[in-house]
């Protein structure tokens, strides 16, 4: 009897404890500390919140870095070449330009030189006289001369320029490698285009002053072919014509 008792006890209190347990378990988890309640959940949340807002930031700053590395590379494309050679250009051009200027008696003038060839190299008039003929050839010559002198000046004053031309080569070739940005190396390119413009220029201003002076030397040889067919022209005119005769030997009387 006692043993069936104690055995509906403990049956009891099992069922008791089991009873406390489920509804333990359908309550929230939350525990009290000096009136303060812990909610683990609600912690959770909030720390993943506080990580999310975090990654924000870390966004955020992340972006305004790379806009401070765009605005910096802008800066460095808008920077320009500390390095410049278009004075020494414009003054090397105009140096050649005066060597042309210079050019002796028939210049690079259109009107000039047909002036020039009316009175000179259009070859001796049938009433020209001997000394006009003399001082024309004289004329033709010293402008040949003349043509020669500026071909040989232009010449030198492109030869000059030579050794400006490899300084200049060489520092923008420099500048252009150790370029910041866009636009250092876009002016070392426009101004290696210039220096070659130049150089062009000078070649151009060779070409023209050479092909003067033996455009002027083959113009003199001919008006010289031409003059002399008319003094010959006129040595035949004069000189009596040889008439055929007897011809004596001395001594037969």
């Amino acid at each position: 009897m006692t043993r069936s008792r104690s055995f509906r006890g403990l049956a009891a209190a099992s069922a008791l404890a089991l009873a406390g347990l489920g509804t333990f378990a359908s309550t929230p988890a939350h525990a009290q500390f000096g009136g303060v309640v812990y909610d683990p959940s609600n912690y959770a949340q909030n720390v993943l919140t506080a990580a999310r807002t975090l990654e924000q930031i870390n966004n955020q700053i992340r972006m305004l870095q790379n806009q401070a590395t765009s605005l910096v590379n802008e800066a460095r494309n808008l920077q320009s070449l500390p390095l410049t050679i278009v004075q020494p250009l414009t003054d090397q051009i105009r140096q050649t330009q005066q060597l042309l200027d210079q050019a002796q008696r028939i210049a690079y003038d259109v009107r000039a030189i047909e002036t020039a060839f009316d009175q000179q190299y259009r070859g001796a008039a049938l009433g020209t006289s001997q000394q006009a003929m003399i001082a024309d050839a004289e004329a033709r010559w010293q402008n040949s001369v003349a043509a020669f002198e500026d071909a040989l000046k232009v010449q030198a004053g492109a030869v000059a320029n030579i050794e400006g031309s490899r300084a200049a080569i060489g520092d923008l070739l420099s500048a252009s490698q150790s370029a910041e940005g866009a636009l250092q190396a876009a002016q070392a390119g426009n101004q290696l285009l210039a220096l070659q413009a130049r150089q062009l220029a000078d070649l151009t201003a060779t070409l023209a002053a050479a092909n003067r002076a033996q455009a002027l030397d083959a113009a003199e040889r001919a008006a010289a072919r031409a003059q002399a067919r008319e003094q010959l022209r006129r040595f035949l005119a004069v000189r009596p014509r040889y008439v055929p005769g007897q011809t004596r030997r001395t001594g037969e009387d």
